[in-house]
């Protein structure tokens, strides 16, 4: 699948190292990593603001509609539109969509069908993919 940002592996690392990006964020973002539950530093944050891709930026998540899911990764109920790409997702011996960044293709994490009203979804990301901006909500 072809994104509109395209970059080398070299230059993502050098673009994360550049931001300050957690150690993970390369394995996370280029390789699907997972980072381990209860660990991310976004999973128990509530400031007001908006959630990001670490590596290029583009808006993924109103902190409005982040919530509390229990599952140790930062989760929400609603995605800015266009701003995710969903992937059937066959690893691990099960069937998940994976979410990735619709501009550089970077790996967020997963959606699951079991979350609040009114959308029922759960976007379930791993901090290490994501940057905030604070702001009003």
């Amino acid at each position: 699948m072809t994104h509109p940002i395209q970059k080398t592996d070299a230059e993502w690392q050098a673009v994360l190292r550049e931001k300050g990006a957690e150690p993970v964020a390369f394995q996370v973002t280029r390789h699907a990593a997972t980072e381990r539950p209860f660990t991310g530093k976004y999973e128990a944050h509530w400031a007001d603001g908006s959630y990001h891709c670490i590596c290029c930026g583009a808006k993924l998540f109103d902190s409005v509609t982040k919530f509390d899911a229990g599952c140790g990764w930062p989760s929400f109920s609603e995605a800015v539109p266009g701003a995710i790409t969903e992937i059937v997702d066959r690893s691990h011996g099960m069937v998940r969509t994976e979410t990735v960044c619709a501009q550089c293709g970077a790996h967020l994490g997963h959606v699951f069908e079991d979350g609040p009203a009114p959308t029922g979804l759960r976007y379930c990301m791993n901090s290490a993919s994501l940057d905030f901006e604070s702001g009003d909500r």
